[in-house]
């Protein structure tokens, strides 16, 4: 008996395994919106047996894409597209979860490959807890005042209800990877010296307005997620003691999964990647917080998956760019395993 592929229920939602398309960014869209590519991409890993897919992060506000070419929900016209991609994976037996985010400091208007052409990077309309730049060579964030935190709030309540009007079955609050709300939450780059910033109170309380909207927003049988950097890997940064206690207040405003991710909030932070180096986050944040967990980070084969199921680490696994190499990963690793799985029916002479 797998534990991978075993189903899981979380509210509402059964999952028909324990493996997650983690959200990675096509750089696909224009003007924010659903593309052919996108169709067959996400698609593809549904025929392929995930259990479910996260779409890539969508941003909630037009000066918050990561790049000119992100998929965005700011718009009410870019529900119809969002949607046809829900209706399709789950015709083939995959839930589809959406991430919301808004990439902060670390917004740009350009293609990722136009970078080393341009002088300074980031987007002149950047907005950040503080005017703190990213690294060298990028533009300085003008700060938030309370009108732009109010903003960006009520941004996430109106692409949350578009969500819900998409049919998406799970959503994720993107509070990771040196983006705008993982700014808040660290030291590093949230020095205000209002409600939002010194304490660790204050520094997580814009991610829990915007949980708190969300579960305003969702229906009660939608599960809700948050990915979070468990640890920066810079001194003086958020730390994983932290986020075991961050885990256990979003536990207790309704957050159903915490998705442990870590890093990337400065160009300055050292630390050694490795087949499943953020597993241990995704464990003890689990263990001390008593919240369902997915971890990600290098998860390559399906021994590795069963491993951190099966022993109770995570409840679900995120992988990634093994995905990108083969859209029919789960397909092939049940075949190679052993186990026996529904397989579409136009692919079963392979099985």
């Amino acid at each position: 008996m797998s534990s991978l592929f075993s189903e899981i229920k979380i509210r509402g939602v059964t999952f028909r395994n324990r493996i997650v398309m983690s959200p990675m960014c096509m750089y696909s869209a224009r003007d924010g919106f659903v593309s052919d590519w996108h169709i067959v991409h996400y698609a593809s890993r549904a025929v392929g047996g995930a259990g479910l897919i996260i779409l890539e992060a969508t941003a909630v506000e037009e000066r918050g894409r990561i790049s000119s070419l992100d998929l965005g929900i700011y718009r009410d016209e870019h529900v119809e597209g969002l949607r046809r991609i829900v209706q399709l994976c789950r015709e083939l037996g995959a839930r589809v979860g959406i991430q919301l985010a808004h990439a902060g400091r670390k917004a740009e208007d350009y293609p990722p490959w136009e970078r080393e052409k341009v002088k300074v990077r980031g987007s002149r309309d950047a907005i950040a807890p503080s005017p703190i730049p990213f690294g060298k060579n990028w533009r300085t964030p003008r700060e938030m005042t309370k009108k732009d935190i109010e903003e960006v709030k009520e941004s996430y309540r109106k692409a949350l209800r578009r969500a819900v009007e998409a049919g998406f079955d799970l959503v994720e609050i993107h509070a990771a990877h040196g983006y705008l709300i993982h700014e808040f939450l660290s030291p590093l780059t949230n020095r205000r010296k209002d409600e939002y910033g010194g304490s660790f109170e204050n520094r997580v309380r814009f991610l829990l307005e915007v949980v708190r909207i969300a579960r305003e927003e969702l229906p009660e049988s939608t599960p809700l997620s948050v990915r979070i950097s468990a640890v920066d890997h810079v001194e003086g940064g958020w730390t994983l003691e932290e986020s075991v206690e961050l885990a256990k207040l979003l536990k207790e405003e309704g957050v159903d999964l915490v998705d442990c991710s870590s890093g990337r909030i400065s160009q300055e932070e050292r630390f050694k990647e490795y087949p499943g180096h953020q597993v241990p986050f995704a464990e003890r944040i689990r263990k001390e917080a008593g919240v369902r967990t997915m971890a990600v980070g290098m998860i390559r084969t399906y021994e590795q998956a069963e491993e951190i199921v099966s022993n109770g680490r995570a409840d679900m696994v995120a992988v990634g760019r093994e995905f990108l190499r083969d859209p029919y990963l789960p397909l092939r690793w049940a075949k190679n395993a052993g186990v026996e799985i529904e397989v579409p029916r136009q692919y079963r002479r392979a099985w």
